[in-house]
């Protein structure tokens, strides 16, 4: 204790110093001005800390604000709403759904249709349309399509049409067909006695969960305002979490082969870190992100790590038992890994609306989990979004991965990676155009150094062909799925790409229109919420039951004058 005394009389010195220049400084100042400094100082440092300390970048702060007071100035704002009412009627008239609309049904008819009746009009509604993805000419969206699957999943859904999970104990069968597609993912892969999961309505719900859970158990371990580490190739569901759930975003770049960049990732830790993001493979470009050495980092700073698997996780499950074994393991396997989500709706051939999130321990599920124990209509818990939920869907999804089985995926795969690589290898002979990176599954990005690569988008649109339209950089997708290992289809795809470029080269500098004009134009806006804006005019349209005309947009409301 005779050692502490020295320090405590210099740590006295210190406090009558500062007391006495406070004093000093107070001096001849009435009671209530001090009062009033002292909550007027607390309120400034209140405001100072929630604008420095905010869940979006003050960068990003600073230049919507600078824009937003651009739009008001006016005759800039005149200029800019000019611009955006010519953007959306571009984008009203590029939307094929909303051609040759000749009528809607407005209200209930006053006598109910009879079933023929019925039926003959869903023919009309799902003829409608000039893409057949049939033909095997769409990216990705159908991923199986096969006849005889279809007649199967059809008796399924009239078996269980009535079924409601949320009441397990009216439909118990229901209960174990779920509780069995959850436990089969998990195995698939690899998690161990304590992996366990949950069912969902498709790949953004269960990143949407995962974020949940890692956000509460942030909350629990004393973080305030929780981070997530996101490649900028992540799936925009990450975003959508972000928003939702009160997280901030940081994105993390990638490198020169298109995976996210380990030491930028290592350099955005921080206290407040709440989860790392790996995508296997990520949606634009197909690439695999490098997860074991995400994940030491991960293991390292004790932090949770989620694979985004949602749109190849029942591909990459199988690529080893079908010849094609991957560089680097993605599941959990790898010390670090916490959760997956993968989608059932898509190489798992299950019918749209179902998808999995999986955890490594039980212990983190229970962070998805919402409970309401005090509602007057008992105690409400729910394990994910949803409360009630179609368990035509989830008998579906069980019945699908039941009459496909272990050798029926293997084979689908071999199918689809062989087309893949069939593609990939043509696809580099040709001159002008390069491929993204080293895709390993069953997405090839197609870029160009020579020519604007929407042009060529359009061509193939001309053909009856429906590729991904990307962004930063400029680029389009193609997604292959079982309808393009079809005989003729990938040749077909080769020889149309062939014959487009060889018309583009004809006139290097001819305009790009429609939709890759849209894509162009939107890329080189840098104020992101005038692309916001018309992106909710186009979803506005989904919801259109006006005739289009010229004198309205999209959602039948007058265009700005």
């Amino acid at each position: 204790m005779d050692a502490i005394i020295p320090y405590k009389e210099i740590l006295q010195m210190y406090w009558e110093k500062a007391t006495s220049f406070v004093n000093a400084q107070c001096d001849g100042l009435e009671p209530w001005q001090l009062v009033g400094l002292t909550i007027s100082s607390t309120l400034i440092s209140v405001w100072l800390h929630g604008f420095l300390f905010h869940s979006e970048s003050l960068t990003s702060r600073t230049k919507k604000q600078f824009f937003k007071l651009l739009r008001k100035m006016p005759f800039i704002g005149a200029i800019i709403q000019k611009k955006i009412d010519e953007a959306l009627n571009d984008v009203t008239s590029s939307l094929s759904f909303l051609k040759d609309e000749k009528d809607y049904i407005k209200a209930l008819p006053e006598q109910g249709m009879s079933q023929p009746e019925v039926l003959e009009k869903m023919k009309e509604y799902s003829s409608k349309g000039d893409v057949r993805w049939q033909d095997g000419k769409v990216s990705g969206t159908v991923y199986s399509g096969e006849e005889k699957l279809t007649r199967l999943l059809v008796k399924v859904y009239e078996e269980f049409a009535w079924s409601n999970p949320l009441h397990p104990d009216i439909f118990p069968g229901l209960r174990k067909m779920e509780a069995e597609v959850v436990r089969v993912a998990c195995t698939l892969f690899n998690g161990g006695p304590n992996s366990c999961g949950a069912m969902t309505s498709g790949g953004t719900e269960s990143i949407l969960m995962a974020c949940k859970a890692y956000r509460d158990l942030a909350y629990e371990r004393g973080i305030k305002q929780p981070e997530m580490l996101v490649p900028v190739s992540a799936h925009a569901a990450f975003d959508k979490a972000a928003h939702y759930f009160g997280l901030k975003l940081i994105h993390i770049p990638l490198t020169k082969a298109m995976e996210v960049d380990v030491q930028a990732m290592r350099r955005a830790i921080s206290k407040n870190t709440a989860m790392l993001v790996c995508s296997a493979p990520q949606f634009p470009h197909g690439i695999m992100d490098p997860i074991e050495e995400v994940a030491e980092l991960a293991v390292k700073y004790k932090i949770p790590l989620h694979v985004d698997a949602c749109l190849g996780g029942f591909l990459i499950a199988f690529m080893d038992k079908a010849g094609f074994p991957l560089k680097r393991r993605f599941d959990f396997r790898v010390k670090g890994v916490t959760s997956i989500s993968a989608d059932t709706h898509k190489y798992g051939y299950a019918p749209k609306g179902s998808s999995v999130v999986l955890y490594s321990d039980k212990k983190y599920r229970s962070y998805q989990f919402f409970v309401a124990p005090d509602w007057q209509g008992g105690i409400y818990a729910s394990p994910s979004m949803a409360g009630s939920r179609p368990g035509g869907i989830i008998a579906a999804c069980w019945a699908t991965l039941m009459h496909i089985g272990e050798s029926g995926y293997v084979e689908a795969t071999k199918r689809i990676i062989k087309t893949a690589r069939f593609l990939e290898s043509e696809l580099r002979k040709i001159d002008s155009i390069f491929i993204f990176g080293k895709p390993e599954v069953s997405v090839l990005s197609i870029g160009s150094d020579v020519f604007d690569i929407y042009r060529l988008s359009n061509f193939l649109a001309a053909k009856g062909w429906n590729l991904n339209v990307l962004q930063f950089p400029s680029s389009i997708h193609l997604c292959i799925t079982q309808l393009h290992t079809k005989s003729g289809v990938a040749e077909q795809f080769l020889k149309d790409v062939k014959d487009s470029i060889e018309e583009i080269m004809k006139d290097l500098n001819a305009k790009t229109t429609g939709m890759g004009a849209i894509y162009g134009m939107a890329q080189s806006v840098p104020d992101r919420s005038l692309v916001a804006e018309i992106s909710q005019a186009y979803l506005d349209g989904l919801y259109s039951t006006d005739v289009p005309c010229s004198e309205k947009h999209m959602n039948g409301s007058p265009g700005h004058h």
